[in-house]
């Protein structure tokens, strides 16, 4: 069957056929506006590969292909070539130029099979109020909202609270810094008592609520232990000098009764040796009694040995007697040293919070919904030379070498910053 036309006749199937011709002329257009051109700063890899018929084999032209880096003005330099424009090609646009010069400038009877594929891209770049402002690698169909992450998101303010649960986390910080001054101050009026000889200790302080009430009998409850502990050791220590004293008590008196006992065996001896020399006894009668003489000198001289022990024990005693009431005010001195500047720390801190948490909450912004802070993008683009600043929102695309500026609008600002001490968990260490 025919169609008849002002043309001349055409086949049924030809209307067909126009229809699928316009369709992948709109697809090729769709395709054209879709590529992506390549980019200044682009590293690319070139690869260009001939089919030798004298050879049977494919060869790569390793002298002009390799990596090339886009210029500022848009070219690459090829071997043979020269200067190759990049603008408005993509890789596959590229890759056709190229074979096509070489065809032309060498003679070759064919086209050279060419490649072009993008081995990096150059960075974007982040600024403004991010966390983490920096360069960063682009990736292919990168978005504002993409890049605000990768710089860390929105820049956290340190000046001031944004939000209620920031101010609820400064009070509870400021109740903290309270309980930790009621401790030290209870701790420092109770290691004062103690530096100041004191047999009981009762806190004068006024106390507000249960928590007080229970700090400072604990405090009571430590002094108490210490010195009864101190009660314990001295009694102890005077206890053993007492025994000591004892003791060489009954060695002078052991030692008295050794003398006794060598005068009697000096003149048993003495009798002796004039009885010998008179022959009335027999010389074995001497040396018995002179034994007798040594056994009791032997004697004197190991009693004398315990009671320079025992004196020299008691020396020691009563230096350790001594050197416990040493030791025990120099350790309450560095306790009370270091709880005073503990105390004076925690009185900065506390001023810091309470300033800051007077800002945070005289600060409408900071605690209204409708105040919160919002973010402003601005892509800057160059090309050509020349930038232009172009507003964005976090669906807008970037392209390599954009610069993304960060704006936070809406931020309340104050001169006032909380110290790094200040947001700091307070340890207390109860015990001594």
């Amino acid at each position: 069957m025919m169609l008849h036309t002002g043309f001349g006749r055409f086949p049924r199937t030809f209307p067909r056929l126009v229809a699928t011709a316009s369709a992948s002329l709109i697809a090729l257009n769709v395709s054209a506006a879709l590529a992506t051109p390549i980019f200044p700063n682009t590293k690319i890899r070139l690869t260009l590969v001939q089919w030798m018929p004298t050879k049977g084999s494919y060869e790569q032209w390793a002298a002009v292909g390799g990596d090339y880096t886009v210029s500022d003005q848009g070219t690459i330099t090829v071997p043979l070539l020269g200067a190759i424009s990049v603008e408005n090609k993509d890789e596959a646009a590229l890759a056709s130029a190229i074979a096509k010069e070489l065809k032309a400038k060498i003679g070759l009877v064919d086209e050279p099979a060419a490649s072009v594929e993008i081995v990096k891209y150059p960075p974007i770049y982040v600024v403004g109020d991010v966390k983490n402002p920096g360069e960063y690698e682009f990736r292919s169909g990168m978005t504002v909202l993409q890049a605000l992450a990768l710089g860390g998101g929105q820049m956290r303010s340190q000046d001031a609270t944004e939000s209620p649960e920031a101010v609820i986390k400064l009070v509870g910080d400021a109740k903290e810094i309270d309980d930790s001054i009621m401790r030290t101050a209870a701790k420092i009026e109770r290691l004062e008592s103690e530096m100041a000889g004191q047999t009981t200790f009762q806190s004068k302080q006024e106390q507000h609520d249960a928590a007080a009430v229970a700090v400072h009998r604990q405090e009571e409850a430590i002094f108490s232990a210490r010195a009864n502990e101190l009660s314990r050791q001295t009694k102890s220590l005077t206890a053993l000098r007492d025994l000591l004293s004892s003791e060489i008590g009954v060695l002078e008196e052991k030692m008295k009764s050794t003398d006794a006992n060598i005068n009697s065996a000096q003149q048993q001896l003495n009798s002796t040796i004039a009885l010998v020399d008179r022959g009335a006894l027999v010389a074995t009668r001497q040396a018995e009694a002179e034994r007798t003489m040594r056994g009791y000198q032997n004697e004197r001289l190991d009693l004398t040995v315990l009671i320079m022990r025992a004196r020299q024990s008691i020396s020691q005693t009563t230096r350790d007697l001594e050197g416990l009431a040493d030791k025990r005010q120099t350790e309450i001195a560095s306790a009370l040293q270091t709880e005073r500047a503990l105390m004076s720390s925690l009185q900065v801190k506390k001023a810091t919070v309470q300033k800051v948490l007077m800002e945070s909450l005289s600060s409408d912004t900071s605690l209204s919904p409708a105040g919160k802070p919002k973010l402003e993008y601005t892509v800057v683009h160059n090309s050509g030379g020349k930038s232009t600043e172009t507003p964005a929102s976090e669906t807008t695309s970037l392209v390599p070498g954009d610069v993304l500026k960060v704006t936070l609008i809406g931020a309340p600002r104050s001169s006032a910053s909380l110290s790094p001490d200040a947001s700091e968990p307070i340890t207390r260490d109860v015990g001594q």
